[in-house]
């Protein structure tokens, strides 16, 4: 038979993991609801966040230099930028890892059109592999959230609804 300090001593252990797990337990982005918000620091010193993004369509690339996929998508991921941005794209590659000087960053950013971070901030993850890609609406709601490389079917698949949407007003 359990003493009711021997209970009590077990109820609050309980009590002290459960509430320990929930604050230590990362938070993922849930489709379909509202994105979470972020901070970035791109690599020439800008400082974003998901509100300067209103309106557009945001693709949030996170990449690794060896990651063999990730550099096959990133110049596909570009080069759809570059086609797509007057339609109201914005991408931002976020670097996961910091095996590269910023300065090599700097040369790599130089050659993309899409901005390239190397500070992010906010509840995405923990990443379940690289590449991996969410994608915000216009009207901040996340519609997609999956690690592995973007084809030009896929981004086709997925942006080009998104693009077309327009954004009620409030």
């Amino acid at each position: 038979m359990m003493t009711h300090g021997l209970r009590a001593l077990l109820v609050t252990a309980g009590v002290a993991a459960f509430c320990s797990a929930g604050i230590a337990a990362p938070i993922r982005p849930i489709i379909d609801r509202a994105a979470p918000d972020f901070r970035v620091t791109t690599v020439d010193g800008r400082t974003l966040s998901l509100a300067d993004f209103k309106g557009q369509v945001l693709v949030l690339n996170f990449w690794a230099t060896w990651c063999a996929p990730c550099k096959k998508e990133l110049p596909m991921l570009d080069a759809y930028y570059r086609i797509q941005q007057p339609a109201g794209l914005r991408v931002l590659a976020v670097t996961t890892e910091n095996s590269l000087p910023l300065s090599k960053l700097k040369s790599l950013a130089a050659a993309l059109a899409i901005p390239m971070v190397r500070e992010f901030e906010g509840d995405y993850g923990p990443l379940k592999g690289v590449p991996t890609n969410y994608v915000i609406g216009r009207d901040g709601v996340l519609r997609y959230a999956k690690a592995g490389a973007l084809t030009v079917e896929k981004m086709n698949a997925i942006l080009v609804p998104l693009l077309r949407a327009q954004v009620s007003a409030p």
